[in-house]
């Protein structure tokens, strides 16, 4: 979780897109774990299939919100800028890029991991472009672009979409093998009672399902 790096990214502007880093963290993590699996012929195993469909599910919420509530918000504050509207069209096209990428390495697994290594590794450099490429122009268009409270509104909307049930898989997914310095900068930004129900409920649960075992 490198969010030192990415609150100093963040700072200068007025919205705080620390749980947009971590969450673009906790997904090169999980296709790391992916790639890692496949190269060592167990990524047929319970465990890892368990990490990938969490990971897709958490994937598809992340994306579903963008598309439908951010990069609207970001379009109506970008009228009359083609650049802006053409980084926008970018990111529609990149997140369509990647369900048949997501699909292909569910084909692989299917057939007992044949092809797994090679569609594993697409699915990652794809994602990770389109990670980085959203970091590096997408979010200071953001924070150029929209107040403070469109941000908060978006993060509301995802809360919605995400529920009490999504997030008591989200918190502890994002800080899984996450340092403890790391853990206590995120669990500092969270109010009392997420970080109680996590300790006591949320994360023991998680851990229960040992996501990516071999």
């Amino acid at each position: 979780m490198a969010d030192t790096q990415h609150g100093a990214q963040s700072a200068s502007g007025t919205i705080d897109f620390t749980m947009m880093y971590v969450t673009h963290d906790a997904f090169r993590r999980d296709l790391d774990r992916l790639v890692a699996a496949a190269a060592a012929g167990r990524a047929t195993g319970s465990g890892v299939r368990a990490g990938w469909d969490n990971f897709k599910r958490q994937l598809h919420l992340h994306h579903s919100v963008e598309d439908s509530d951010l990069w609207p918000r970001v379009q109506v504050k970008a009228a009359g800028s083609p650049l802006a509207l053409d980084l926008l069209a970018d990111m529609e096209a990149e997140h369509a890029q990647i369900d048949p990428l997501l699909a292909a390495v569910d084909q692989a697994l299917a057939d007992g991991g044949r092809g797994l290594a090679d569609r594993a590794e697409e699915a990652r450099s794809v994602l990770v472009h389109h990670l980085e490429h959203e970091e590096q122009d997408a979010l200071p268009l953001i924070q150029h672009l929209l107040a403070p409270a469109d941000w908060k509104a978006f993060a509301g909307k995802m809360r919605v979409e995400q529920g009490l049930k999504g997030a008591a898989v989200y918190v502890p997914w994002i800080v899984d093998g996450v340092p403890a310095e790391g853990r206590q900068r995120f669990f500092g930004a969270m109010a009392p009672p997420v970080r109680v129900l996590n300790r006591l409920l949320w994360e023991p649960r998680y851990r229960k399902q040992e996501l990516w075992s071999a």
